[in-house]
């Protein structure tokens, strides 16, 4: 354990040892990292703490300078705690080179499906335990992480003080099918509202589409291949709240001067945003986290074909603009990407994997005590509103609020505007 100061605040790092598998408590342990950072001058006892379980799966919780976005709301009422999740940043952090000394594929595979939001609430309790004094915390999950919230509601409500979730609701009995339903009719939607106020882009995107369905490709520093499809997931930022003006920076000058091949900058920023190099569980077990008995089975893949102007190949024979895509993962981005590449075959299992535990428990939900509230985002773009709220009906007392005035980044850019509503909901204030 170490203590550093940033200013405005003190920061300790823990670290504790945890089972792979937490049926098997005497089995092979792993690491898991959180770091607890107070406002200066308050004494950390005197304050109740807060847990933010960060959106995903498997991206490490924020590297904070000073009391960043929410956490200077948060750090007025809580002693924080930000936890990387099992795999991710300081916790055991998985790549394909820590995966290989495992074996197979099959091994790998079966490493993997332990780090499924259950593994993350039980290393919560354990990292609880120690912590607390085994007193009660709060939890905020943004995101994926409010997935890990409704499982922590779900079975280990007695871990918990009060729940706070933001664009995270998920559907308790909702297949990946079911998502990617709504999600590709909401990505739609955003692609004619991005193509409406930059309608220059609609000839900069085609013209890029052009050039890579030519070539078969280019590569990408870092060594992907960008093709037309990887090319179209950079949608991924239309459901962010700056996102659309971000898309049309990267469309607004994409060749080099002469217009002959693609710009070093164009394809520096295309590769950040389009490589899985720091984040191979969020392609890993994306389509995993909604599995709870039937298998996945690449389920983005095969509901595109249900919407066929995501087909940019056709588009470009028409005068179809090229439609972007959202958070999706497909097949193919483990045979472009080198950092997934030798995740390919584990990934696959896992996507034919038809024997995943429950995440949630209706019937505890129904019964719940634990004093919660959720931000709901109209618009979302990832986790779509249509299957939050029967979740927010069907978890007892909780509290939801619908919004469009943000979008699912909310937490982030809000300066702390979404965090202070929830706690004001739980206590009873609005």
């Amino acid at each position: 354990m170490s203590s550093y100061a940033q200013p405005g605040t003190v920061l300790t790092d823990h670290t504790f040892l945890v089972p792979l598998d937490h049926a098997a408590p005497d089995g092979e342990q792993i690491e898991i990292f959180g770091r607890e950072i107070v406002a200066t001058g308050k004494d950390p006892d005197d304050l109740p703490w807060l847990v933010f379980l960060q959106g995903g799966p498997g991206f490490a919780a924020q590297r904070p300078v000073g009391r960043q976005q929410w956490l200077d709301r948060a750090l007025d009422d809580y002693r924080v705690l930000l936890l990387d999740q099992r795999g991710t940043g300081r916790s055991s952090r998985i790549s394909a080179r820590t995966l290989a000394p495992l074996g197979g594929p099959e091994k790998q595979a079966e490493y993997l499906a332990r780090f499924r939001a259950d593994s993350i609430v039980l290393d919560a309790e354990l990292f609880r335990r120690e912590l607390t004094g085994g007193e009660p915390w709060s939890v905020l999950g943004q995101s994926f992480g409010g997935f890990c919230a409704v499982t922590y509601l779900s079975f280990a409500p007695h871990g918990m003080r009060e729940a706070l979730i933001t664009g995270g609701l998920p559907g308790l009995s909702t297949s990946a099918e079911d998502v990617y339903r709504i999600t590709y009719r909401t990505c739609a939607a955003r692609n004619a509202e991005h193509y409406d106020r930059y309608p220059g882009d609609i000839t900069a995107a085609r013209q890029v589409a052009e050039f890579l369905a030519d070539r078969d490709g280019v590569r990408l520093p870092g060594g992907a291949r960008l093709t037309v499809e990887a090319f179209q997931a950079i949608g991924r930022l239309l459901g962010q709240a700056s996102g659309s003006h971000e898309l049309h920076y990267l469309l607004e000058d994409p060749f080099d001067n002469d217009g002959g091949e693609l710009s070093d900058a164009f394809l520096y920023q295309v590769a950040a945003l389009t490589t899985f190099a720091t984040a191979p569980l969020y392609a890993a077990l994306h389509e995993a986290c909604y599995g709870q008995g039937d298998a996945t089975r690449w389920a983005a893949q095969r509901v595109r074909s249900e919407f066929p102007e995501f087909d940019a190949r056709a588009a470009l024979e028409t005068d179809a603009p090229v439609m972007f895509t959202g958070e999706m993962i497909y097949p193919w981005m483990f045979d472009l990407d080198p950092a997934l590449r030798p995740l390919r075959e584990a990934a696959g299992i896992l996507a034919a994997r038809d024997d995943w535990p429950p995440l949630y428990d209706r019937a505890r939900l129904a019964a719940n005590e634990v004093p919660a509230a959720a931000a709901v985002y109209f618009r979302d773009m990832y986790v779509p509103a249509d299957l939050s709220l029967p979740t927010a009906t069907a978890i007892r007392g909780l509290k939801p609020w619908v919004t469009s005035e943000y979008e699912h980044d909310g937490l982030r850019v809000s300066d702390g505007r979404v965090l202070d509503r929830l706690i004001a909901m739980n206590r009873g204030e609005v």
